[in-house]
């Protein structure tokens, strides 16, 4: 076995989302892993093969990596000591009342690793965090331990997704320091993913500040394309145009492309609203806030899309929600998630019991999340239970499930046939044929 292949011990600090399937993952890749969590509970049901969340092919993969021997959790940070490699994989919420990033878990996570980091050993920021702070954090490490390095390795998950992101990445991002330290942190970073390397995966080795930018301008060049199609469904919806058509239409120019140019209720959950936001606070302290302030409008094309379909649903419900029953079809921000952190759905859902709708939402995976968080909304396991006499039936996450409802025998559920697609994702056609008024936004009414 060559050196670059070696397996490595390995701890991961914070074993939340992207934690725990990061730590997973690299016990997957063949090194000793453990992952610290200071939630002790958090910890113990992850020793025990528990997934706190839902995300496809973890639960299998977290059992089958606990199952080899080689992935524990702790929630003692002494338990990293003698690691090669300490990923820090905390989060990095949006700060209360402002738009910047709360680093409060980053400086507490890395305060408590600089107490068993030994020298030589490597730290590996993954958190999205504000340009910055890598080069503030190396200089801590530095003071602390001279022979360790600091370098930022963004994470690029998509909820739904991220085992199939972490083990097959698009991409590896190296930000590393110029010098020996340098060349030493991307041969370690070569050793901890010789897998995916061996793939031929493209690599970027930068420094600090653009490997800390990458993540965030990914996420405000997708939010920026969401919200770029939804603004033309607002102009759709004024001129009689068809925004789903214009969508196919544009998306066929490979300069475009039809990824993520699907119109509808915008986006929401733990990662592009907070990080656009985040993006604009940072660009501010740095003097260059005139470089992102198209990134608010972009935050307002998205939140105007909550208002226009609670809109929507008062026009269908002819010109009044009192009173009427309304089935919320979805709750997490996105399908194939559990995640309701920044839901458009549930936003929507709860303006609609603010103006006097008896709502009833339902989600095959969120429910529970629902109940937990937002009490004040009536939960159901069904879509049948939900649209139950319903007058208007919502479509506002696109799960399979949903998207494959039998039209003609969920309307002898309802008491008024009248669907809103919040996702443009229903065939328009067949629930028409089945007696449903439908309506979408930015589609023609026919």
């Amino acid at each position: 076995m060559s050196e670059s292949e070696r397996p490595l011990k390995i701890s991961v600090i914070g074993c939340g989302y992207l934690g725990a399937v990061h730590a997973a993952s690299m016990a997957e890749l063949g090194h000793e892993v453990v992952g610290v969590e200071n939630d002790v509970a958090k910890a113990e049901g992850l020793a025990q093969g528990r997934v706190p969340f839902f995300e496809p092919g973890f639960e299998e993969l977290l059992r089958r990596s606990l199952a080899s021997g080689r992935l524990s959790f702790t929630s003692d940070i002494k338990d990293a000591e003698g690691a090669a490699v300490h990923f820090l994989c905390v989060g990095t919420p949006q700060r209360r009342g402002e738009y910047a990033a709360d680093l409060t878990y980053v400086e507490m996570a890395t305060a408590s690793l600089l107490d068993v980091l030994g020298p030589g050993e490597l730290v590996v920021g993954k958190s999205t965090v504000p340009v910055g702070t890598a080069a503030r954090l190396a200089e801590l490490v530095a003071e602390r331990v001279p022979d360790a390095v600091l370098a930022w390795n963004p994470e690029f998950l998509r909820e739904g997704f991220a085992v199939q992101d972490t083990l097959h990445p698009d991409r590896l991002v190296y930000g590393i320091p110029d010098g020996p330290d340098g060349a030493r942190a991307e041969q370690v970073l070569d050793t901890v993913y010789a897998r995916i390397v061996a793939d031929e995966t493209p690599k970027v080795v930068t420094d600090y500040a653009t490997a800390e930018m990458v993540k965030t301008a990914a996420n405000s060049f997708l939010a920026t394309k969401i919200s770029f199609i939804n603004a033309m469904a607002e102009l759709c919806e004024a001129t009689g145009a068809d925004v789903k058509q214009l969508a196919d239409a544009i998306g066929h120019d490979d300069r475009i492309g039809r990824k993520f140019l699907n119109a509808g209720l915008g986006f929401g959950g733990g990662c592009l609203p907070k990080d656009i936001r985040a993006f604009m606070a940072r660009a501010g302290e740095l003097g260059a806030d005139q470089a992102l302030t198209f990134l608010r409008e972009v935050d307002n094309i998205n939140m105007r899309r909550r208002i226009r379909m609670v809109e929507l649903a008062r026009q269908v419900c002819d010109g009044s929600l009192l009173g009427k029953r309304i089935a919320v079809l979805g709750a997490a921000f996105k399908p194939e998630s559990d995640d309701i952190r920044d839901s458009p759905a549930l936003n929507v859902a709860a303006q609609l019991q603010l103006q006097g709708a008896t709502v009833l939402v339902t989600d095959p995976q969120a429910g529970e999340n629902v109940r937990r968080h937002w009490a004040q909304l009536d939960c159901v396991d069904t879509p049948e239970e939900a649209a139950r006499n319903a007058d208007a039936v919502l479509l506002l996450t696109e799960w399979r499930q949903y998207k494959e409802l039998d039209p003609a025998a969920f309307g002898k559920v309802v008491k008024t046939r009248r669907v809103l697609d919040g996702r443009n994702a229903l065939d328009r056609e067949a629930w028409e044929a089945a007696g449903w008024t439908y309506r979408a936004l930015g589609r023609r009414n026919l």
